[in-house]
């Protein structure tokens, strides 16, 4: 049996997430007291982790308690990647990013984003059964109207879009021209992993300056570079990241290489599962972001030491 971890980014966030776990499992709730400690606020009350404020520390610290599990439970994975911000959870699980040093950069960077979504406000949409090719021909053409680019290529045949309203709105009408039907619309106001955010990325540089990493435990695939995550190109990597499209499907397919036949989602959702799903595998695949899924896991015996 060989792990593979994909680690959960933004989007499914869900009220009172990961408080059945502080109840019933201590190592999840020393990782949320360690949480407390590190930012000087209760991240254990639903009022304080729920905030839209604090989304990114409560998903990386709802990540790492459920992987602190899983490492006892299970030990560690062959390799690992995220979605965006997932990227994080996977390099503090790695051991190449601290808890310490992470949390309060993942604090600022949900600022920095923020800020430049305030000032750059744009976008997104979701591009369903359309290939790569397409895609980027429709942000081509709609980019005469206004600026508008691919965000996530999430799947062989899933992508989303963002930029201006005016370029998504023409990048659209390409799209159903040339027979996509489905154009779905996100409930975003940043254009996450396009140009839009550079005001961030300039912050998160000058920030990164004085953060520590180590080596990783084990690969952590970037979504930026599609290759593993090493002490010489992290930082420039999660730059870049901010600006540039992700390629969550490229990763899982990097991870595949590495025999993995287990695959765990970690984090709220079940979304990079339902990704997974669309690649050609015979790796059993869980989500767990609750006591429940947490249990589905345990309930395999081939998985539980």
């Amino acid at each position: 049996m060989e792990l593979g971890y994909l680690f959960s980014g933004q989007g499914k966030q869900f009220a009172g997430m990961g408080h059945d776990l502080y109840q019933q499992e201590p190592i999840y709730r020393q990782t949320i007291e360690e949480a407390s400690e590190i930012l000087g606020q209760d991240m254990s009350d639903p009022k304080i982790f729920d905030d839209p404020v604090n989304t990114q520390v409560s998903i990386v610290t709802l990540s790492t308690g459920i992987y602190r599990i899983l490492e006892h439970d299970l030990g560690k994975p062959v390799g690992a990647t995220g979605l965006s911000l997932g990227e994080y959870s996977g390099l503090i699980a790695a051991k190449a990013l601290s808890f310490e040093d992470g949390l309060p950069l993942v604090r600022d960077r949900n600022h920095y984003m923020d800020q430049a979504g305030q000032h750059h406000p744009g976008k997104m949409a979701a591009v369903l059964k359309a290939t790569k090719n397409v895609v980027d021909e429709a942000c081509k053409v709609g980019s005469e109207k206004g600026p508008v680019y691919a965000a996530n290529y999430n799947t062989d045949t899933q992508t989303v879009i963002g930029g201006s309203e005016a370029g998504l709105k023409a990048a659209t009408e390409y799209l159903h021209e040339h027979g996509i039907k489905r154009v779905v619309p996100l409930k975003m106001t940043v254009a996450s992993h396009t140009p839009f955010m550079q005001e961030a990325s300039d912050q998160l540089e000058k920030r990164l300056a004085d953060v520590d990493f180590q080596k990783t435990e084990f690969p952590v695939f970037s979504n930026t570079i599609i290759k593993p995550f090493t002490r010489l190109n992290v930082k420039k990597t999660l730059v870049a990241q901010l600006i540039n499209p992700t390629h969550f499907n490229e990763c899982l397919k990097e991870l595949l290489n590495l025999n993995a036949d287990v695959l765990i989602e970690i984090g709220p959702g079940d979304t990079l599962m339902k990704f997974a799903k669309t690649v050609i595998c015979n790796a059993d695949k869980y989500h767990i972001d609750s006591v429940e899924t947490l249990n589905q896991v345990r309930s395999n015996k081939k998985l539980v030491k």
